[in-house]
């Protein structure tokens, strides 16, 4: 590979980033080629290494599912597109009223990317690291990757 050539990594917290197109109605966007979308912005002296999609599968909807495993088969037909998946966690919520609300919360999926992101640096796997997250928490992992 030639020295000029800077790799680029891209890590994406998949339920923020789907939130987020949730939050503004575009629904029209929620089928993305997730390595097409990422290469318009990559430069001449760039190469798209790899997308890291960071995701848990929805527990009940089974419709949900479906939808869900439809947008990780179709990008998962691009070598670049890796999944990382965490998992959903059953939790119990006292309302003021005693009753319990039982939801649902996605573990795992920051320590997950922050992990990848730091052995990405740490094995010299890219000389440049894209995250695609509103998640404060993730501060640090790019923080030590400066």
């Amino acid at each position: 590979m030639e020295k000029n050539i800077q790799r680029v990594i891209i890590y994406v917290d998949g339920f923020n980033f789907y939130n987020g197109l949730k939050a503004k109605k575009w629904k029209k966007y929620y089928w993305l080629d997730m390595i097409g979308l990422f290469e318009q912005f990559i430069r001449d002296h760039q190469l798209l290494v790899t997308v890291y999609y960071f995701s848990a599968i929805p527990i009940g909807d089974e419709k949900q599912i479906k939808r869900q495993q439809s947008f990780f088969s179709a990008n998962l037909l691009n070598k670049k597109f890796k999944l990382i998946l965490g998992k959903y966690k059953a939790k119990e919520i006292k309302l003021p009223n005693g009753d319990i609300h039982k939801t649902y919360e996605e573990k795992e999926t920051d320590v997950r990317i922050a992990t990848q992101m730091i052995a990405d640096v740490v094995n010299n796997q890219c000389d440049m690291s894209i995250l695609v997250s509103g998640d404060s928490d993730l501060i640090p992992p790019i923080e030590f990757s400066k």
